[in-house]
C-alpha cells in the first residue's frame, strides 16, 4: 500500500497524540505540520514545522490530505475555523483511527474526525464531523455525536445518548442511558 502525505494543522498536545495515532495506523505519511506559533524548520516530535495558518493556499497545491490537530478544551471556535478552512480550500480531511481502538463495523465515523487509542465506538454509533473521540472513550450502542465535539479521555457516553454539535464531553465523565447533552460537560460529572 503507498502511504499518501498528511499535513497536520497545529502543534500542542494534541498534535503529538495525533502523531502517535498516524504512526501507528501507518496510511499516511507526516508531511510537516503548520502552526502559528513557532517558525519554520522548527520540529515537533521529529516533524518539520513548514509553514503557518496563513500558508495553507498554497501548501494546498502539494498536499491533498490534512487533519486539524488543535485540541478542544473550553472552546471548538478555533478547530471549527480550521476545519472550515481546509474544506473550503479543497484538503481532503481523512478520518484516523488508532489501530489499538475498535470501531464496531456498524458504527459511521465523519471526515476529519480522530479516534484515538483504546477507544470503544459500539453497534449503531453515528460520529459527526471534525470530533475527537480521546483515549479510552466508550460511546455505547447507538450513540450519537454531532459534529465538532470533543469526547475526552475515558469518557463513558451510554447507549441512546445525543451528544449536541460543538459539546465538550469531560474526561470520566458518564451519561445516563437515552439522553441529550450539550454545550461544556466538566470531568467527573454524572449526567442524567
Amino acid at each position: 500500500m503507498i502511504k499518501q502525505d498528511i499535513i497536520l494543522i497545529g502543534g500542542g498536545g494534541h498534535c503529538r497524540s495525533v502523531i502517535d495515532v498516524i504512526e501507528l495506523e501507518n496510511k499516511y505519511t507526516i508531511a510537516g505540520i503548520v502552526v502559528n506559533d513557532l517558525p519554520k524548520g522548527s520540529y515537533i516530535l521529529g516533524y518539520e514545522v513548514i509553514g503557518c495558518d496563513d500558508d495553507l493556499e498554497v501548501l494546498h497545491e502539494k498536499y491533498k490530505n490534512a487533519i486539524v490537530t488543535v485540541g478542544q478544551i473550553r472552546s471548538n471556535h478555533i478547530r471549527v475555523k480550521l476545519f472550515r478552512k481546509l474544506k473550503e480550500i479543497g484538503y481532503v480531511l481523512p478520518i484516523v483511527v488508532s489501530p489499538l481502538a475498535y470501531v464496531s463495523r456498524y458504527a459511521k465515523v465523519g471526515e476529519g474526525t480522530v479516534v484515538m487509542h483504546q477507544a470503544l465506538l459500539n453497534a449503531n454509533v453515528q460520529v459527526g464531523e471534525n470530533c475527537i473521540i480521546n483515549t479510552k472513550a466508550l460511546l455505547e450502542h447507538d450513540v450519537t455525536v454531532e459534529d465538532h465535539c470533543h469526547i475526552a479521555t475515558a469518557a463513558v457516553v451510554n447507549g441512546g445518548t445525543i451528544v449536541r454539535e460543538n459539546s465538550f464531553f469531560g474526561s470520566n465523565a458518564v451519561s445516563k442511558e437515552t439522553i441529550e447533552v450539550r454545550g461544556f460537560i466538566k470531568a467527573g460529572s454524572i449526567v442524567k
